[in-house]
């Protein structure tokens, strides 16, 4: 995407879990909640993170097959989400573009950090579903 500036990497599996709102019930449906939710972040960027964005999902397990929108690419991790995020954190380094990963994971935190990786937290999203 021309014009992005940083890429914000959403654990969708933390995020969704981070609100005991039933979404246990359907996985992939508060899965794909949560991903039209992020469309706004694309264009406005996150608190403190000016935009526009490159959105990506990275979703696993029941949540595999929810589709892409537009300004949110969906990335279905084949094994664990953690590994997958941890594999964009490295080529947005490697590639040079700055990046975001929004989890509450302290360990996925450690190890995107090794990649220069910034972390936010769940409600950096979870607010009001719009920037």
């Amino acid at each position: 995407m021309p014009g992005v500036l940083r890429q914000v990497i959403v654990d969708a599996a933390n995020v969704v879990g981070s609100v005991p709102d039933g979404w246990w019930r359907d996985r992939r449906g508060a899965t794909e909640r949560l991903r039209d939710g992020l469309v706004p972040y694309a264009e406005a960027g996150l608190p403190g993170y000016q935009g526009p964005v490159e959105v990506v999902l990275v979703v696993e397990g029941a949540a595999r097959g929810v589709e892409p929108v537009a300004g949110v690419r969906v990335e279905a991790a084949t094994g664990s989400g953690d590994d997958l995020i941890t594999e964009l954190a490295a080529r947005a380094a490697a590639g040079g573009v700055p990046c975001v990963v929004v989890t509450a994971d302290r360990e996925l935190r450690g190890r995107v950090a090794a990649y220069g990786a910034e972390c936010v937290g769940p409600r950096t999203v979870r607010r009001s579903a719009a920037p």
